[in-house]
C-alpha cells in the first residue's frame, strides 16, 4: 500500500490546505487516495473527504490502542491506490516528552514516508540546518522530502533549493508561493467546514491547481510506493440487522461526527436517520436522537426560528426519547445561546443558558469517569477517554442537575462534573470516540432498545 504522511515544522505551516489539494490532484487523476488525520479532529477531515471524495478516518493514540490504529487504517485504505495522512502539530510535538503520541509516532507506527511542509518565509539557507536537525533527530522517521511552502519570489526559491541540495539529502518534492487566496477562512474554533462555505468546492479547485503546478505529482506518488507493506486488515464483521432507527443531525450547526462512529452504531444494530435542524419542521421517526458538535452560535438565528423542530424535540424528549448530544448538541438543548450581543431561544430541554465566551472554556484531551447517574451501561469506575474545545459555558445551571461523568482531566460543564442528564437524555461538552477503550456506540443503541422496549411493554399493559 502506498502511502504518505504529511507534517510539518509547526502547526500553522500550512499543511492542511496542501493536504487538501494533494487528495483533490489525485483524485484528479483517478487514483483511490483515501484520507486520514492525526489525532481528535473533525473539521479538517471534513476537507479532506471533500477533496478525495471518500471517508476520512482519524488516528489518534489517545482514544485507540496502536493495534486499533493499524487496523483502523488497514480497513480504511483496503483496495486503495495510495493513503495520504495529514499529521496535526508539528512532526514531533505532543504532550508525551518522549514523542508516543507525536505525529512522528503515527509515521513509525504506519511505516510510512514524511513529506515535511516548511513554512519557508522569510528563510533561506537557514533552511538547511533546520531540516539537518529534524532529518537527525530520530532516524526511525522517514523524512522523504520538502515540500517549500509561502515562498516569494523566484529568487527566494532558488536559495531554499541550493541549501537544502548542497548541505542534505532531502529532496524538494514542490514549492508553492505566498497566496491568501488559498487559506479557508478561520475563526474561533478553527476552519470553516465545507458545509458552512459557499465557495467550498472552488476552494478545493484552486488548492488543487496549486498543487498540480507546483509539487511534482510523479515524484510524490514514487516517495508513497517506497512505504513497506502492512498487514492486511482483517474482515470487518457482518452488521447486525437495524432494529432501532436513531435520528442524526446533520448541517451547517452540527456536523461534528467520526465515520467510524456512524459504522458503530449500524454494528450495534441502528438504523440512522439523518436530518436539517435549520429546515426540517419535525423530527423522522426515530427511537433515539444524536446531535453532534458544530456550530450552533453561527447558525443560532436559523435555529430559533425554525421553533416547530424546537417543540418537536422538546416534547420528544419530555417523553422519554433517549438522546446523546455533544458539545453543540448540548448548547442547542439548552434554554438559548448569547454571543456577541445577541441571544436567541433554543429547544429548552435543558435547564440551563449556553453563553459564548472570548475565550476556550475546556480545550483539550480528557479523561471522565462515570457516575451512579450515568443512563447508559458503562463501565464504573473506568477512565473515559474523549476531548473537548468549546468557548461556550452553561450559566444559571439548575443546582438539583444530574451529572453522568466527573471529570479527570479537563473542564466539562464546571471543572468537576460533565455530561448533563435529563430523562433519558445524555449531553455533554466532551466528544466520544467508540473505540476498544470506550464503545459508547454500542451502550447507547442498547439503551435506547431497551428504552423502546420498557414503552412498548407500558403500552401493552395499557392497552
Amino acid at each position: 500500500m502506498a502511502r504518505l504522511f504529511v507534517s510539518a515544522i509547526h502547526k500553522s505551516s500550512g499543511k492542511t490546505t496542501l493536504s487538501i489539494g494533494l487528495a483533490a490532484a489525485l483524485a484528479a487523476r483517478g487514483l483511490v487516495a483515501p484520507t486520514f488525520k492525526k489525532g481528535p479532529d473533525y473539521i479538517d477531515p471534513m476537507w479532506l473527504a471533500r477533496a478525495s471524495g471518500r471517508r476520512c478516518f482519524n488516528l489518534d493514540f489517545n482514544t485507540q490502542t496502536p493495534a486499533e490504529i493499524l487496523e483502523t487504517f488497514a480497513r480504511g485504505a483496503a483496495g486503495a491506490d495510495m493513503a495520504l495522512i495529514e499529521g496535526n502539530k508539528g512532526l514531533h510535538d505532543g504532550l508525551d516528552l518522549e514523542g508516543a503520541d507525536s505525529s512522528a509516532a503515527l509515521a513509525k507506527l504506519l511505516g510510512a514516508p514524511v513529506v515535511m511542509v516548511v513554512d519557508a518565509f522569510g528563510m533561506a539557507r537557514g533552511i538547511a540546518p533546520l531540516m539537518q536537525g529534524y532529518a537527525a533527530f530520530d532516524p526511525e522517521v522517514r523524512i522523504a522530502g520538502v515540500i517549500l511552502n509561502k515562498v516569494g519570489a523566484a529568487r527566494q526559491e532558488t536559495k531554499l533549493r541550493q541549501a537544502l541540495e548542497r548541505y542534505t539529502d532531502l529532496p524538494v518534492l514542490g514549492a508553492v508561493g505566498r497566496d491568501e487566496g488559498l487559506n479557508v477562512v478561520e475563526r474561533h474554533l478553527g476552519l470553516t467546514t465545507p458545509a458552512e462555505t459557499a465557495a467550498g468546492d472552488a476552494i478545493i479547485a484552486r488548492l488543487r491547481e496549486v498543487v498540480a503546478r507546483g509539487v511534482d505529482l510523479d515524484r510524490l506518488i514514487g516517495v508513497a510506493r517506497l512505504a513497506a507493506p502492512l498487514p492486511a486488515a482483517a474482515s470487518e464483521p457482518a452488521p447486525t440487522a437495524p432494529d432501532i432507527r436513531i435520528a442524526v443531525a446533520r448541517d451547517a450547526a452540527f456536523g461534528f461526527y467520526y465515520a467510524d462512529d456512524f459504522e458503530a452504531l449500524r454494528q450495534a444494530g441502528a438504523e440512522l436517520v439523518f436530518f436539517d435542524a435549520l429546515r426540517d419542521a419535525a423530527l423522522p421517526p426515530a427511537d433515539a436522537l444524536l446531535i453532534g458538535g458544530g456550530f450552533p452560535e453561527t447558525q443560532m438565528a436559523a435555529l430559533s426560528a425554525n421553533a416547530s423542530l424546537r417543540a418537536d424535540i422538546r416534547a420528544r424528549l419530555a417523553a422519554g426519547l433517549p438522546a446523546y448530544a455533544e458539545c453543540g448538541g448540548l448548547m442547542y438543548l439548552t434554554r438559548g445561546i448569547s454571543w456577541r450581543g445577541q441571544a436567541h431561544e433554543m429547544v429548552g430541554a435543558i435547564a440551563a443558558d449556553t453563553v459564548m465566551g472570548e475565550r476556550p472554556q475546556g480545550r483539550g484531551l480528557v479523561v471522565l469517569e462515570e457516575t451512579a447517574d450515568a443512563p447508559w451501561p458503562m463501565r464504573p469506575g473506568a477512565a473515559v477517554p474523549a476531548h473537548e474545545f468549546h468557548y461556550a459555558r452553561l450559566e444559571n445551571v439548575d443546582p438539583g442537575t444530574r451529572f453522568a461523568w466527573s471529570v479527570r482531566r479537563g473542564h466539562g460543564v464546571d471543572g468537576r462534573n460533565d455530561g448533563v442528564v435529563q430523562g433519558n437524555a445524555l449531553a455533554s461538552f466532551a466528544h466520544l470516540r467508540d473505540t476498544s477503550r470506550h464503545h459508547w456506540a454500542r451502550r447507547f443503541v442498547a439503551f435506547a432498545r431497551a428504552a423502546g422496549e420498557r414503552r412498548s411493554g407500558e403500552a401493552r399493559r395499557a392497552g
